[in-house]
C-alpha cells in the first residue's frame, strides 16, 4: 500500500488547522473532526482496493529477438478481476540499457474488462536484454491510497543486428519491393550474355537483339531476351577498428555496419548473388563463405550478433593477405570503415588498390552529421567562426577522400549514419545495372 499526494496534502492541513489551537481553542475541536472525517474517508478508500476478489490477470508479448536501431513493439494485455471499475497506473521493469526511468502508463478498465497496452523500445546495442516484473497500481475510489500488484514476468531477448527490413520485404509484392526499400530504379546499360528466352520484338526493345532466324520462321520480329548474371560473389568487410566506436544517436558506426551488412546481404541473395561475410580488426575475426543456401542469412545474423571488439587500430594488410589466401574467385568487397583525414586513408590505401587488382572494392565510410550542421549554422560569435572554418575543411577532406580513391579505381560510398542501408542498397543495384560487377 503507497499513500497518494493526496493523502499528505490532507495530513499537513489537518495538522496545520491544529496548530491553529493558539488562536482559538475552537481549531481544536474543528481539527478532530476534519481528522475524524479524514480516517473515515480512508477506511473506506483501504477496503475498497483490498477486497476478497481483486487483482489482474497480465502477460506481455515480447520478441525473442529485438531489432538494433529500429522500433521493437512490446505489448501487454491486463484483465481487471474487481467487482468494480477501477483507475491504474502501469509500470514495466524495462530493460536498464534503455535507462527509460519515466516509463508510466494510465488507463481505466471496467469490470472485467481486458485491454492491451502497446510501447515501442529502439536498442542500440546488441546483446541480451532482460525484461523484470510488470506492476500494476490500483488508485483508491478518492484517490487518498493506492495499492501495488507485482507480477513476475522476467523475460529476456536477444538484439540482433536489424533484420526488419527482411521481415518487411517479405510482406512485399513484388512490384513493391524496391520502392519501400529505398531502392531507386536504375536504368539498365548493355547486354548481359545469359540468354533466356525468346520474344515478340515490341517498340522500345534494342533492336541489337532481334533474332533474324526466329524473325523469319515467325514471320514478325522476335528478340532474344538475356538475364542478369548471377551467382556473384559479394563480401560485406566490416572493420571493427578504433575509428567505428563513434557514435550517432546512442549506436556506434559499427552497429550502424552491421545493420546494413545484413540489409544487403538479404539484397544479394534476394538477386540470387552468393552473400558472405568477413569480420577483422589486427586479424580476421570471422569469415562465411559467400553462398546462396536457404539458411546463410541466418548464419550471417547469427555471426554478427556475437561479434565483439577491443575497437583498437585496424590492419588492412592482414586482411590483404587474409583475401589472397582465401577467396580466390572475383568477387565485390563491400568494406565499412571509417576516415578522419586524407592521412589515414592513405596509409590504407596500398593495401586497397591491392585488393581492387583481383577483386572489386567497393568502400563505405560516413559522413559527419554534427559537422554538417555545424558548417550549415547560422553564426553569431566570433568562436563560431572558427568551428565552422574547420568543420568546413573536414567535410572538404572527405571530398578530397573520395577524389583520391576514385583516382585508384576504387569505388566508394560517403554516407550519413542512418542512410547507409539505403545507401549501400542503392550502390549495389547501381553496380550491377552498369555490369560493373
Amino acid at each position: 500500500m503507497y499513500l497518494t499526494k493526496n493523502t499528505i496534502i490532507a495530513l499537513i492541513a489537518i495538522l496545520v488547522v491544529f496548530c491553529l489551537y493558539s488562536i482559538s481553542w475552537t481549531f481544536i475541536f474543528i481539527g478532530i473532526g476534519v481528522l475524524t472525517a479524514f480516517v473515515i474517508f480512508f477506511l473506506f478508500d483501504l477496503t475498497s482496493v483490498f477486497q476478497k476478489t481483486s487483482g489482474f490477470e497480465c502477460s506481455r508479448d515480447c520478441p525473442n529477438r529485438l531489432s538494433n536501431g529500429d522500433d521493437n513493439t512490446i505489448k501487454i494485455t491486463i484483465k481487471n478481476l474487481y467487482k468494480k471499475a477501477v483507475s491504474i497506473q502501469i509500470i514495466d521493469e524495462i530493460p536498464v540499457e534503455f535507462q527509460k526511468r519515466d516509463f508510466l502508463i494510465k488507463a481505466d478498465l471496467k469490470e472485467g474488462e481486458t485491454k492491451e497496452f502497446t510501447y515501442s523500445l529502439v536498442p542500440t546495442k546488441r546483446g541480451e536484454y532482460i525484461f523484470h516484473d510488470l506492476n500494476i497500481f490500483v488508485m483508491s475510489r478518492f484517490k487518498l491510497l493506492e495499492r501495488r500488484f507485482k507480477y513476475n514476468l522476467q523475460w529476456t531477448s536477444k538484439v540482433y543486428p536489424s533484420y526488419t527490413i527482411i521481415r518487411n520485404t517479405q510482406l512485399l509484392s513484388p512490384e513493391n519491393k524496391n520502392r519501400e526499400l529505398g531502392i531507386k530504379n536504375v536504368r539498365r546499360i548493355g547486354q548481359s550474355l545469359e540468354f533466356e528466352n525468346i520474344k515478340e520484338y515490341v517498340k522500345g526493345d534494342d533492336y541489337r537483339s532481334i533474332n533474324w532466324k526466329a524473325s523469319a520462321r515467325k514471320h514478325q520480329l522476335m528478340c532474344n531476351v538475356y538475364s542478369d548474371e548471377q551467382s556473384q560473389q559479394i563480401y560485406n568487410i566490416i572493420d571493427k577498428g578504433k575509428g567505428m566506436q563513434q557514435a550517432f544517436n546512442g549506436m556506434t558506426l559499427l552497429d550502424y555496419s552491421i545493420n546494413a551488412a545484413v540489409a544487403l546481404s538479404f539484397v544479394a541473395l534476394s538477386h540470387n548473388d552468393n552473400a558472405g561475410l568477413i569480420t577483422f580488426e589486427k586479424n580476421v575475426t570471422t569469415h562465411i563463405i559467400a553462398d546462396k543456401k536457404r539458411r546463410q542469412i541466418n548464419l550471417i545474423l547469427e555471426n554478427l550478433y556475437k561479434e565483439t571488439t577491443n575497437f583498437k587500430h585496424s590492419d588492412f594488410s592482414t586482411l590483404h593477405e587474409y583475401c589472397k589466401k582465401k577467396i580466390t574467385k572475383r568477387s565485390l568487397f563491400i568494406i565499412y570503415t571509417t576516415f578522419d583525414s586524407m592521412a589515414s586513408m592513405e596509409r590504407q590505401l596500398p593495401f586497397l588498390r591491392l585488393l581492387s587488382q583481383k577483386h572489386i572494392v567497393l568502400l563505405v565510410f560516413f559522413k559527419d552529421s554534427e559537422l554538417e550542421q555545424l558548417s550549415e549554422k547560422k553564426l553569431t560569435k566570433e568562436s563560431d567562426y572558427y568551428r565552422q572554418t574547420i568543420a568546413e575543411k573536414f567535410i572538404f577532406e572527405k571530398k578530397l577522400i573520395i577524389n583520391k580513391l576514385r583516382q585508384n579505381g576504387i569505388y566508394s560510398i560517403l554516407s550519413r549514419p542512418e542512410d547507409l542501408r539505403t545507401n549501400t542498397i542503392n550502390k549495389y543495384i547501381e553496380m550491377k545495372a552498369h555490369r560493373i560487377i
